[in-house]
Order: structure tokens, then sequence, then C-alpha cells
């Protein structure tokens, strides 16, 4: 489908819901990033119409990751670097404290690098290790590093400049849930499971819930459950004034404040 209703954009598109029927649809990646044309257009308001934004295009004065953006439909994700070039302004995508994606003006030196995941790891013929990472990147590289790390990427020479270890500690932004776009510090990495602290309330274990079974609220302890890819998929809790002793697997329902198995 070439097009994309208002109504129906993600909710972390920071855009008005009222306004045109239709918006233009991103090329790849819908809930994961911004079409140019959105950014240049309706966020930075460096033109009027999207044919300003064509003309702009047209004649390479936008870059994206020190690349030269050919189409106003590509996907800026989360973390990318947007520079134009007769302004000398550099941008990065960013989370804001709602969840929302945000594109907020930054020097050159930090547009030139890219934080992004390790999702996998593969062991290629004569022993290479290929990275793949979570903006869709891979390479080749004989870092030591591990699957949910991070990598910073020197952009200007395409490669892997250092890693940042997921570890206690460490500071971490959250990326989907009811805390997308806040920060705060790693307190405990276990298997798949990251408990992580933000200010003064820690929203792996401090969540309103309350034990299906005996409605208890005070002895009730939950930890988030994370897949592969490191996205919570349910939570892990266990009563101790019922009998509901042993670590149950289920989602919590943020409508009722109870937690489902």
């Amino acid at each position: 489908m070439a097009y994309l209703k208002r109504q129906k954009v993600p909710k972390n598109w920071a855009i008005k819901r009222k306004g045109t029927t239709y918006v233009v649809r991103p090329n790849f990646s819908i809930g994961k990033g911004i079409p140019v044309l959105i950014i240049l257009r309706d966020i930075l308001k460096v033109a009027q119409n999207r044919k300003d934004v064509k003309r702009i295009i047209h004649s390479k004065q936008v870059l994206l990751n020190n690349r030269v953006v050919k189409d106003d439909k590509h996907t800026v994700l989360l973390f990318d670097s947007l520079s134009i070039v007769p302004t000398n302004k550099f941008y990065k995508m960013d989370l804001s404290k709602k969840g929302k994606f945000r594109v907020k003006e930054t020097d050159v030196n930090d547009a030139g690098k890219k934080v992004s995941k390790i999702i996998n790891k593969k062991t290629l013929k004569g022993k290479k290790v290929q990275l793949n990472l979570s903006d869709g990147r891979n390479f080749l590289s004989d870092v030591k590093c591990n699957v949910n790390d991070s990598v910073v990427i020197n952009l200007l020479e395409n490669k892997i400049e250092s890693v940042i270890p997921l570890k206690e500690k460490a500071e971490a932004i959250v990326l989907e849930g009811k805390h997308t776009g806040e920060k705060g510090i790693i307190n405990k990495v276990k298997d798949k499971t990251t408990e992580m602290k933000i200010g003064n309330k820690n929203p792996e274990t401090d969540f309103q819930v309350a034990c299906m079974k005996c409605g208890s609220k005070s002895n009730l302890h939950c930890k988030a459950h994370r897949n592969d890819d490191g996205a919570i998929t349910g939570y892990i809790y266990s009563c101790e004034k019922c009998d509901l002793k042993n670590l149950q697997f289920g989602i919590w329902d943020g409508k009722t404040g109870k937690a489902i198995i």
C-alpha cells in the first residue's frame, strides 16, 4: 500500500493527529523510524511541501548516516544521523521521555557516530565472525562482544569503533513498553532478564500488580522477562502470601493492575 492514513500512524511519530487524511508511508520499518519527508517538512520545517523536499533531495543536500538520501520515503531509524549540507546543521534521531521519536540538533562529531545493538552473531567460513545489528547493518569483525551488547559505529569510516557491553551499572535507555524513552542504570543482568533502575523507581520490579489468586500486592515479586531480541514479552512473579510460590510466567495488564497467567 503506497499510502498511510494519518490516524493509523505509529504513536511514536511526533506529528499532529489532525490534518491531511493520508501521510507518506516509509520504505521499511514503519514502527521503528520516520520517513525523511516527515522530518524535513513537519518536524524541522525546512520545507513547506513535498515538492520542496524532493528538490532538496535531488540536489544531494541531505545526508543520512553520511550517505546521500535519494528517496523522501527513506526511513530514519533511532540514533541515525541526518545532516543538511547548505545549513551545515546536524541532527540525531532520539526518543523523548514520552516514548516519541524526536530530532535533536547535535555537533559534527556526534553526527559521525551511531550506537546500534548486536542482535546476532554468526561464524562464517574461515572463522570470520559476522555481527548482525538492530538497524540492519552487518559487520565482519573480530572485536570481543556478546549478543545484546551495543557497538559504536564510525559512520565516516564505516567500521566498529568500540563496544558497549550489557553489564551492571551501565547506562541504558528503554526502547519498548510503558517506560519507553526513559533512561536509567542497569541493576542486574541474568540470562534473558534485565533489571533497570530509573530515577527512584525500578520499572522491572515496581509495577502495581496483584496476585490473581489472593489479590495481594505487598507480597508479590515481579521482574521482566525478555526474548532473544531484548524485548519484554511478559513478567515472572511469585506470591509469598498464598501457595503460589513457584515462579510463573505471565503478562501484566495495565488496565486492571493484575498479572495474567
